[in-house]
């Protein structure tokens, strides 16, 4: 996914929980909208998503295939 898309997405996403993004890879990984970075220099646009078991993971933007929002 774009970087400007995925951004455009998570954006109303931020802090919600039950947010799952699955990456090209097949993970999915899904809990509360964190952080995301999008402007530091020489690192590569992410996204962190606290899960329920309270563990930080840090998705890179270029690896998001998809993002749900499980609160509809």
């Amino acid at each position: 996914m774009e970087v400007s898309k995925a951004l455009a997405v998570l954006q109303p996403l931020y802090g919600k929980s039950n947010v799952e993004i699955i990456t090209t890879d097949g993970r999915r990984v899904r809990g509360t909208i964190r952080s995301m970075k999008t402007t530091q220099a020489l690192t590569t646009p992410s996204v962190k998503v606290e899960c329920a078991n309270g563990d930080i993971i840090k998705i890179p933007f270029p690896t998001i295939a998809e993002i749900k929002d499980h609160n509809i």
